[in-house]
């Protein structure tokens, strides 16, 4: 499980440093994409290969369905965090999400999402209001 949110910095080869914490488990191999609302999900290997499969199993006759599985495995690439924990992001993946310097390593859960730093600023403080507010069940037994 990925929680947390701290700071980092791309550096001059689009590299970025992984948290410490979870280089074990990410030590295996990463798949970065695409993400929703301008930012990039990195994933261990092996749970993009659970998704993969799952995506197999959305009808190929809706458009939406054909739409997001060439967004989510079009842009994606492979890597393998080295010594340092830093894998290097693509610069079409870094044009998508507006990555030039700051950037937030935001855990989600089965996720990393990497954010240019002000837009997760921004993105965070405009949910906070709207988390706090929750009325209906969200998240089956949790909100």
């Amino acid at each position: 499980m990925f929680v947390g949110s701290p700071r980092a910095r791309l550096d001059d080869k689009g590299r970025v440093v992984l948290p410490a914490k979870y280089r074990d488990q990410l030590a295996e191999g990463v798949v970065i994409t695409k993400g929703q609302e301008g930012c990039l999900y990195v994933f261990p290997t092996a749970t993009f290969q659970q998704i993969a499969a799952q995506a197999a199993e959305a009808s190929a006759a809706k458009p939406a369905s054909r739409a997001a599985q060439r967004m989510l495995f079009a842009g994606a690439v492979d890597e393998v965090p080295d010594r340092q924990g830093r894998v290097t992001l693509s610069a079409a993946l870094r044009e998508y999400a507006g990555l030039d310097r700051d950037v937030t390593v935001v855990g989600n859960n089965n996720r990393l999402e990497i954010w240019e730093s002000e837009a997760w600023d921004t993105y965070e403080a405009e949910q906070n209001e709207q988390f706090a507010q929750l009325s209906e069940e969200v998240l089956p037994g949790i909100f």
